[in-house]
């Protein structure tokens, strides 16, 4: 299947059973690698999706906007991924926990102090997933287990998202 852009562009999407990420590929089933319900190879505008979440359509649908994010954050340019970098900043040095996925989640329980200070590689791979799990929320709606970031941050993040559709993001 193919999703196609309004500039043209397409992006393939593949199903797999029980993809397992594993030094930059995706198995299907096995022992080796991380579980994970989908991947993006942006490169090469793929997407993977796990088959299991077909009988899941709401499921499928929040991992789904998550992972077309990926491509939207390619396209971000730095400037833009700095300034939601600096939202992140500010909300870890006010003590707020929790995030609106899985996937920023675990990351950010990750991070050392240094991380955020360095801008090391742990930190972008959390600011990435934290603004695909945050865009994903804010299309899907709706309540989920994985939601459990506090209201206030909620509605700065849907307000940094908002003022990028309208072009108003610090640049």
């Amino acid at each position: 299947m193919k999703l196609s852009a309004l500039d043209g562009s397409s992006i393939e999407v593949r199903f797999l059973d029980d993809p397992h990420a594993w030094r930059g590929d995706l198995l299907a089933g096995g022992r080796r690698g991380q579980p994970v319900h989908a991947g993006s190879f942006l490169r090469r505008r793929v997407m993977v999706l796990d088959r299991a979440l077909i009988a899941s359509p709401r499921e499928l649908i929040r991992i789904l906007v998550h992972e077309i994010f990926h491509f939207a954050w390619l396209r971000l340019g730095n400037r833009r991924r700095r300034d939601w970098e600096r939202l992140l900043s500010a909300e870890m040095r006010g003590g707020v926990r929790g995030e609106l996925g899985w996937s920023a989640d675990g990351r950010k329980g990750a991070l050392e102090r240094s991380d955020r200070t360095r801008r090391t590689r742990r930190w972008r791979e959390y600011a990435c997933e934290s603004f695909c799990d945050t865009a994903a929320w804010a299309v899907c709606g709706g309540r989920h287990a994985e939601y459990t970031l506090p209201a206030p941050a909620r509605r700065a993040r849907r307000r940094w998202l908002c003022n990028l559709l309208r072009g108003r993001v610090s640049i």
